[in-house]
């Protein structure tokens, strides 16, 4: 994600991802009134006992910190249910996650100065494990599982049957949607038996990822469409001579959204958590005509550094977008789908298994 605070950034342009941390709020505390176990964070003898919160995929803020004053205010509603058992006050611990070149400098800079919590940060790709073994009592990760930790070898492979040449995305082939699934399965499969080693027995996993409806093809889905748009974008560059043609036959963005029913056979897989509940929404309200430079900023603040990896300096960054904006006002089209219920989020509430005797 872009960092600082420009006119591009992450921090100007993740509106939509704070929509739906706030739309996810009730559905986040219900969970935790519910599901979360506050005997796990009161061991015998703890003066003071402390509660460690991990946020995977952080990014700069500010809506990690919104996800994260969400969660200690249904913790702490709980523990006024539970007083006179723990009549003890809490601390709070939390862990900002993110990959190494996340700009963390960014993200401590803007920490809310009357938060009421310890705050670490912990870079490293949420593949792999970052914390000691039964260390933290809630992880939480929004907007985050959706991107892979790569891009599928077949796809970039010249010799490969399914080449993605001349696309940046998946499309309606068949056998490149199971090879971009194949990676996701792979990928949170990883982030699940990494997160099962550190979360204590008992304790929760909340997680919030953009979906789409069990068997729905890529075509059908508007954020395919407008990767379609996007991918098309750098192949009329290229035409132009304005990028490299082999550049942009190997680029692709390692994004995918996953169903339902492909998240639960994952989870149920890994076999370290019960699923205690799972939610589908829309937070997003319905426009007849989306704001396009809008939409296009934000997904700028999203990619800018991929483009940047693979492109160097030879591409005019603010050219493409502005040919992005152009290329879906002449495909407003593609926008319908957002009428409908193919594309939407998933809030899954995840509990610890505790191991039978």
């Amino acid at each position: 994600m872009n960092g600082g605070d420009g006119t591009f950034s992450y921090a100007k342009n993740s509106c939509y991802q704070r929509e739906a941390v706030d739309a996810a709020k009730r559905m986040l505390t219900d969970a935790i009134l519910e599901k979360f176990a506050m005997e796990g964070c009161f061991p015998f003898g703890c003066f003071s006992p402390t509660v460690r919160i991990a946020d995977f995929g952080c990014s700069v803020g500010p809506n990690t910190f919104r996800a994260v004053e969400n969660i200690m205010e249904a913790i702490e509603l709980k523990h006024k249910t539970t007083t006179e058992q723990n009549p003890k006050t809490l601390e709070f611990q939390v862990f900002f996650n993110d990959l190494s070149n996340n700009d963390f400098n960014t993200l401590f800079t803007t920490l809310p100065t009357s938060r009421r919590y310890f705050a670490a940060g912990v870079p490293g790709s949420f593949h792999a494990q970052l914390f000691p073994k039964a260390t933290i009592h809630l992880a939480h990760s929004s907007y985050a599982l959706h991107w892979l930790s790569r891009v599928p070898n077949e796809v970039v492979d010249r010799n490969s049957p399914i080449w993605n040449k001349g696309r940046v995305h998946y499309t309606g082939n068949a056998e490149m949607v199971a090879v971009y699934s194949d990676q996701f399965k792979r990928d949170m499969a990883a982030f699940l038996s990494s997160r099962a080693e550190e979360i204590v027995e008992g304790g929760l996993l909340l997680l919030l990822l953009p979906a789409c409806e069990d068997g729905v093809l890529p075509s059908e889905t508007c954020a395919s469409l407008q990767f379609g748009l996007f991918g098309s974008c750098l192949v009329d560059m290229a035409k132009m001579g304005m990028i490299n043609e082999e550049k942009v036959d190997d680029f692709n963005l390692p994004l995918y959204y996953t169903s339902p029913r492909e998240l639960r056979d994952v989870i149920e897989a890994n076999g370290e958590f019960e699923m205690e509940s799972m939610e589908s929404f829309n937070p997003y309200v319905v426009e007849d005509l989306p704001d396009l430079p809008k939409l296009a900023k934000h997904f700028r603040a999203a990619v800018e550094g991929l483009l940047a990896r693979h492109f160097g300096s030879q591409i005019n960054v603010g050219e493409l977008f502005r040919r992005y904006v152009d290329k879906m006002a002449a495909n407003l089209g593609i926008f319908d789908f957002h009428k409908t219920s193919r594309e939407f989020l998933i809030f899954a509430c995840l509990k610890r298994k505790v191991p039978s005797d």
